[in-house]
C-alpha cells in the first residue's frame, strides 16, 4: 500500500486486517517493483496526489507494475481518480493515464444534491467482475468527494450511483486495474466484502 501522506491510512490498514490480510505500507519504488499487487488510497486534491507520487519517485515503478506487467492495482477514492488521463481539480493536471477519461467536478442540477457528496449512496452494479462478485445490486457505500472519474469507455465502469439525475462511476474495472470512489474502510460490512473480494482475486491469480 502506497503512503501518499493524504488521508487516513490507518483505517484502510485496519480494514484489510479485518479481512485477514496484512499489508506493507511503503513510499519506495523497489517495494512496488517486487509487489504482487498494490493498493493506492488517498484523500485530497488530484494535483497534490500526483505531486506526492512524483516526490517519492514512484511513477515509473507504478507504470511497470500496472501497465507493463499488468499486476493488480486497486485505487481507493483519490487513488482511483489518479488512474485518469487528466484531473480538473484546481486547474488541469496530468494523471497516470491508465484509464481513458477525466476527473471532473460534481455539478448538481437538482435540489437536494450538494458538493461535496458526503454520505451513504446506493450503488448499481453494472459489471459484476471482481469487486462486486459477492454483493447484491443496490448495496450502500460511504462517499466523500467533490470530483469523479468520467470514463471515456463505459465498459470500464463496474458500478454507478445516481447523482442529480446522472449515473456517475462508483467503481471501475479494466483488466488488472480496479478502483472505488467510495471508502470501503468506512462502509461497514459491504466495504469489507469489496476488500475481501479483491484479496480473493489475488489469491486466484498466477504470479511470476
Amino acid at each position: 500500500m502506497i503512503d501518499m501522506g493524504m488521508g487516513n491510512l490507518r483505517s484502510v490498514l485496519e480494514a484489510c486486517e479485518r479481512v485477514g490480510v496484512r499489508v506493507q505500507v511503503t513510499t519506495k519504488a523497489r517495494d512496488i517493483e517486487t509487489a504482487k499487487a498494490v493498493i493506492l488510497p488517498g484523500v485530497g486534491a488530484f494535483g497534490d496526489g500526483m505531486a506526492a507520487l512524483r516526490k517519492h519517485g514512484l511513477l515509473d515503478a507504478l507504470h511497470r507494475h500496472a501497465v507493463q506487467e499488468k499486476k493488480p492495482l486497486l485505487g481507493i477514492c483519490l487513488g482511483m481518480q489518479l488512474f485518469a488521463e487528466v484531473g480538473e481539480e484546481h486547474g488541469v493536471h496530468e494523471g497516470l493515464g491508465y484509464v481513458k477519461g477525466r476527473v471532473v467536478r460534481l455539478i448538481p442540477t437538482e435540489e437536494g444534491y450538494r458538493v461535496p457528496n458526503m454520505g451513504w449512496c446506493d450503488a448499481a452494479v453494472v459489471k459484476p467482475g471482481v469487486l462486486f462478485a459477492k454483493l447484491r445490486d443496490g448495496e450502500s457505500f460511504y462517499f466523500a468527494h467533490s470530483y469523479y472519474l468520467e470514463c471515456a469507455d463505459r465498459q470500464d465502469v463496474a458500478a454507478t450511483i445516481q447523482y442529480s439525475g446522472r449515473a456517475i462511476p462508483a467503481a471501475i474495472e479494466r483488466e488488472n486495474l480496479l478502483g472505488v470512489q467510495f471508502h470501503p474502510e468506512k462502509s461497514q460490512d459491504v466495504g469489507l466484502e469489496v476488500l475481501d473480494s479483491f484479496f480473493r482475486y489475488l489469491g486466484g491469480r498466477a504470479f511470476s
